[in-house]
């Protein structure tokens, strides 16, 4: 994985490593080969099925994020589910959501993601227009009354939007991290008298590493409904000038063979 917990401060004594202080993290791995530390050697790295091709074991970083997030929400089959945001993040809450049982629906942007996310599970997905909207632009196309809610975009607007979607005693989580020192404005007279509960998730766990891993490798998750699109080690600066112009690729496979 890209990070290993320390095993011994307050956080990870009472297992919630995603938290420890001393997190070492392993991010960017864009090279042919890469020095491993010796603790994520030790404590975070899982071997792979002789079948498990590498790029679906490239999933397993993102998707035990979102086992995290499933784990905080403590979710149950049967509650009516919202995902907002049809990004990989997105798409694989829908799945997993599907996955335990869940009536999902998914509000994003994308034809062709918002079809991956009904091939996933999602029995209903509405397209999102990408500024000004409302509560009542998704209560007034059937979008409300949740029994939880995952925020996977990452906006303060969308943030203040979630809690009015929910049933009483709903719970949302705020997944999608939104830029540093922004803020959003809530409803107090709704959140307390509704009984919400408002959590936000970060990163993983060793635990939701390797049960992500068993995602992928039970094919619960596959690479084809989120890579789809490759690259030569290369081209990598041209994929990063695309994504930050918005292109729609779902993920990009980065081949260092190539």
């Amino acid at each position: 994985a890209n990070s290993a917990p320390c095993g011994e401060c307050r956080f990870c004594r009472a297992g919630r490593e995603n938290l420890c202080d001393d997190l070492l993290f392993l991010n960017g791995a864009y090279a042919r080969s890469i020095v491993v530390p010796a603790r994520v050697v030790a404590q975070n790295t899982w071997p792979l099925a002789p079948a498990t091709a590498f790029r679906d074991a490239a999933l397993t970083e993102p998707l035990a994020c979102v086992v995290q997030g499933m784990d905080d929400l403590k979710v149950s089959g049967g509650e009516k589910a919202l995902v907002i945001g049809s990004g990989p993040i997105g798409l694989m809450f829908v799945a997993l959501l599907a996955h335990a049982g869940c009536e999902v629906h998914l509000a994003g942007r994308g034809e062709q993601r918002l079809e991956t996310g009904r091939r996933l599970g999602a029995l209903k997905a509405l397209e999102t227009p990408r500024e000004g909207i409302t509560k009542d632009f998704y209560r007034e196309r059937g979008f409300a009354d949740y029994d939880l809610i995952v925020e996977a975009v990452g906006k303060p607007e969308t943030w203040e939007i979630a809690p009015w979607l929910l049933v009483k005693g709903g719970r949302v989580n705020l997944f999608g991290g939104c830029p540093t020192g922004t803020t959003c404005h809530l409803d107090t007279h709704l959140i307390h008298y509704s009984g919400l509960t408002l959590l936000a998730s970060f990163h993983h766990r060793p635990d939701t590493i390797r049960r992500a891993l068993h995602y992928v490798e039970s094919g619960v998750i596959h690479s084809r409904d989120f890579v789809t699109d490759s690259t030569p080690l290369s081209e990598l600066p041209q994929v990063f000038q695309e994504m930050a112009a918005g292109n729609r690729a779902v993920k990009t496979f980065v081949d260092p063979t190539r």
